[in-house]
């Protein structure tokens, strides 16, 4: 049905530019994880040791394998492990839709990339 078309083109559209906007939102992760890591790659600048925290000797096993708490730069790195996922669904789904070889959700699928990339 015509109506039932329009809808499809439309939810198509919304997803791609979904897509379009996971994408830049990882780049934008990306960016402060990067700004977020320290400088020196060393492993007390990689755990950032809270000052005055009493905790093992500093060679000691348990504090090279079991940091009490993640840095800042970790958690960016799972926020853009969870916008890669979302973005790997999104373009399968999409790319789904497109191999239905229907020209409309095909446009669909292109206007919404080029208005999400223009977003």
């Amino acid at each position: 049905s015509p109506a039932g078309i329009v809808l499809s083109v439309l939810v198509i559209l919304l997803l791609s530019v979904l897509y379009e906007a996971v994408k830049m939102g990882k780049a934008v992760l990306l960016r402060r994880a990067l700004l977020a890591l320290p400088r020196s790659l060393s492993q007390e600048n990689l755990t950032e040791p809270q000052e005055g925290a009493s905790g093992p000797a500093q060679g000691s096993l348990s504090l090279m394998a079991f940091p009490t708490f993640f840095p800042r730069w970790f958690w960016y790195h799972v926020g853009q492990t969870l916008f890669h996922v979302v973005q790997v669904v999104l373009g399968y789904v999409v790319m789904l839709a497109v191999m239905s070889y229907n020209a409309w959700i095909f446009l669909g699928a292109i206007a919404g990339s080029t208005l999400g990339y223009f977003m």
